[in-house]
């Protein structure tokens, strides 16, 4: 039964992943983008913090090496990709679908920035045709047409490809570091450093708790994106790393948009457009290119751990 496990938890992550960007939308009605991204992470950071400290040996980072890694997880991982996020997505032009859509490009990106800063990875003429055409699908996404540049959600779609970005950049600069942290503790620390990060910011941009509009349906979506899509979400993603590895696991960037949709349309009463659509292919596409060899490579060992699993299962009944 652990192929059905495997795939109920993933359809699972990719449906809380997912959704998170319909709730994100949702709780701006009631609460100022930075603040609520920083909220969000006070809650989920303690969490986190609690499970690493019953999982791991020693929950708290030592030597520069460590502490290394939880800066950049803190600025980019989280303050800098949640920043972007949530500021983008109160523009009414930003759908759910659209934010979602524009963030999984981040697997795309993540193949760029390694070319940049990991020496050993290259990006072949494939890879930059890959890149090339997920940036295709955020153009399409973004429609900047000449009289439009500041209008029409423009501006707004592109901070959200910010975002993609600085999580992609966080991505490989972890890799860069020369250190080892188990993960569980360095989302834990780099999710409180985040949260910290980001209630400056909002200081600083003149957000405060008097701008909150206490209610329901905002706790209600503060509760889901703490608790629900960081806390549960990161439990999920951790047990189907390694049970997955890491390139059958991004695939969720790819799921998460279709439920970000349905989420969006059940709830908000969002519409897809056509543009979202295309850019979804294109990004998907670009996706295959850069990640062809790994999938290729991968395709074997989960055929070989599928039919090994099918005749456990079959074994068992």
């Amino acid at each position: 039964m652990s192929r059905y496990r495997n795939l109920a938890l993933f359809l699972v992550l990719a449906a809380v992943w997912g959704s998170a960007f319909m709730a994100i939308k949702a709780g701006l009605n009631f609460f100022p983008p930075v603040l609520f991204a920083a909220i969000r992470y006070d809650v989920a950071g303690l969490v986190m913090l609690a499970y690493a400290a019953r999982v791991v040996d020693d929950p708290v980072p030592r030597g520069r090496g460590q502490w290394a890694l939880v800066a950049v997880g803190a600025a980019l991982l989280i303050a800098g990709y949640h920043v972007l996020l949530f500021v983008g997505e109160t523009d009414p032009a930003v759908t759910s679908a659209a934010a979602a859509v524009i963030v999984s490009l981040s697997p795309v990106l993540t193949t760029a920035f390694a070319r940049a800063f990991l020496p050993d990875e290259r990006l072949t003429v494939v890879g930059v045709a890959g890149l090339l055409c997920g940036l295709a699908g955020v153009a399409v996404l973004a429609r900047p047409g000449p009289g439009a540049l500041l209008t029409e959600g423009v501006v707004a779609k592109l901070l959200v490809f910010g975002a993609a970005a600085a999580f992609a950049l966080g991505s490989v600069l972890t890799r860069r570091i020369d250190a080892d942290l188990p993960i569980e503790t360095m989302e834990a620390w780099s999710m409180i450093g985040g949260a910290l990060l980001m209630h400056g910011v909002a200081l600083a941009v003149g957000e405060s708790f008097s701008d909150v509009t206490l209610s329901v349906d905002g706790l209600l979506a503060l509760a889901y994106l703490s608790l629900v899509a960081s806390a549960i979400g990161f439990l999920i993603y951790f047990d189907l790393l390694e049970r997955l590895g890491a390139v059958e696991i991004n695939l969720v960037s790819y799921v998460a948009p279709v439920f970000a949709a349905l989420a969006g349309w059940l709830i908000l009463d969002e519409r897809l457009s056509p543009a979202t659509a295309g850019g979804f292919v294109l990004i998907v596409l670009g996706f295959v290119f850069v990640k062809r060899r790994a999938i290729r490579q991968g395709l074997p060992v989960l055929r070989a751990a599928a039919a090994s699993r099918g005749g456990t299962d079959d074994a068992d009944e």
